[in-house]
């Protein structure tokens, strides 16, 4: 089981600045979910900065929210990241 994401901030370029349970701090781009169904409402800047940590994962204000395998898998270390 990958770990757990304990805070979530928005960041430029529809970036996700991520700390999980494991101390990792890393960076996930949701610039690819942006042309799908509800997911063009985080288009509006302010619906994506809504982001808030919740039950290990993170969710936006409209309801929206993403696994946090996935949030961990597809994201990258925050030193390495391109933000």
């Amino acid at each position: 089981m990958n770990p757990r994401v304990i805070d979530a901030k928005p960041d430029v370029d529809f970036k996700l600045k991520l700390t999980f349970s494991n101390g990792e701090k890393r960076v996930f781009d949701v610039k690819p979910y942006l042309n799908t169904g509800r997911f063009t409402e985080l288009k509006n800047s302010a619906m994506f900065s809504s982001v808030v940590c919740t039950l290990g994962s993170i969710q936006w204000q409209n309801g929206l929210d993403l696994c946090p395998d996935t949030l961990y898998e597809e994201s990258e270390p925050y030193i390495k990241a391109k933000v």
